[in-house]
C-alpha cells in the first residue's frame, strides 16, 4: 500500500515571505526524496495543508511537483456560496488549488465545538465537490486514562457510517478519496507519544471497524499523527498497520519533513 505523509501547517508561517522560504526548502527536499529511488513517489505521497490565506499561492507553486495541496477545513453551511461571513466552501477550496482537505482535527473539535452532525455536513460537501478528505479522530488524555480510546474512536467513525448511509453510491470510491488520521489529542504537539504497539492496535481496530461498514473499505488508509518527528518516524513506518503520518510542527522544517517522508518511503519498499 502507498504511504502518505501529510504536513499540516496549521496557522503557520506568519508571512508570505516565510512561506516562500519554506517552499524553497521543501522543493529542494523533494528532489532529495526522489533520489532515494526512481519509484519513490509511487511509495510515498506527500501533501501539504497550508493556512487558507496561503492556499492558492502554495498550490500554484506545488503544481510542478508531485506534492499535493490540501485545505485545513471547509464550511458546513454550503458546498458552494452563501451569506456565511468568514466561511470558505469546498468549491472555493478546490478553486484555490486544493485536491484534499483536513476535517475533524481535534483543534477544530475543541475550539469550534464541531459535532458529528457538523462533520457529516463538511464531509458531504467536500466529497461531492471532488475534494478528498483526511478525517481526524482521536481521544483526549482523560479518555485515554479511562480506557475509552476505542469507544471514542467508534463514536467519531460514526460520521463515516452516516455518510455511507446517505451517499451509498460513493462507497466504492471512498478508499481513494478518504483517509483516516488517528491523532490522540494528548500527543499532539506535547512530545508525549504512545507506543508503536498501542498505535498499531488502534489502527487495526479502525481498519476492522471501517471494513464492517462496507467490504470496499477494507483497504482504507490510516495515518498516525501526534508528535511524529524525525527521531521516531522509522519506528512508526516499520509497522504494517501504520500507512503514513499526519505531521504538525515537524512539517514546518523541510529537513525534518524529508526525514519522515523518507522513513515511510523506504519502509514501503
Amino acid at each position: 500500500m502507498q504511504a502518505w505523509v501529510i504536513g499540516n501547517w496549521k496557522q503557520n508561517p506568519a508571512t508570505s515571505d516565510d512561506v516562500d522560504v519554506l517552499l524553497n526548502d521543501l522543493c529542494a527536499a523533494i528532489s532529495d526524496i526522489e533520489q532515494v529511488s526512481k519509484d519513490s513517489s509511487a511509495r510515498c505521497q506527500l501533501m501539504i495543508a497550508p493556512s487558507l490565506v496561503h492556499l492558492a499561492a502554495v498550490s500554484s507553486r506545488l503544481k510542478a511537483t508531485s506534492v499535493l495541496c490540501a485545505g485545513q477545513d471547509v464550511s458546513a453551511h454550503s458546498a458552494s456560496t452563501g451569506a456565511y461571513t468568514g466561511e470558505c466552501s469546498a468549491q472555493q477550496v478546490v478553486d484555490a488549488g486544493a485536491t484534499w482537505t483536513i476535517l475533524g482535527h481535534s483543534e477544530r473539535r475543541q475550539y469550534h465545538q464541531e459535532s458529528n452532525d457538523t462533520l457529516l455536513q463538511k464531509m458531504t460537501h467536500a466529497l461531492t465537490q471532488g475534494l478528498g478528505v483526511v478525517f481526524c479522530i482521536g481521544e483526549t488524555q482523560a479518555q485515554y486514562d479511562g480506557n475509552q480510546t476505542l469507544t471514542v474512536i467508534d463514536n467519531q467513525l460514526a460520521v463515516v457510517k452516516a455518510f455511507i448511509a446517505e451517499q451509498p453510491e460513493l462507497i466504492d470510491s471512498l478508499p481513494t478519496c478518504l483517509i483516516i488520521a488517528y491523532e490522540p489529542v494528548w500527543a499532539i504537539g506535547t512530545g508525549k507519544v504512545p507506543t508503536v504497539t498501542e498505535v498499531s492496535a488502534t489502527h487495526q481496530h479502525i481498519k476492522q471497524t471501517l471494513a464492517g461498514f462496507a467490504d470496499s473499505l477494507s483497504t482504507m488508509t490510516v495515518l498516525y499523527g501526534g508528535s511524529v518527528n524525525a527521531n521516531n518516524a522509522n519506528s512508526f513506518a516499520a509497522d504494517p498497520m501504520i500507512d503514513g503520518a499526519l505531521v504538525g510542527g515537524a512539517s514546518l522544517k523541510a529537513d525534518s519533513f524529508l526525514t519522515i517522508a523518507t522513513a515511510f518511503s523506504q519502509a514501503s519498499i
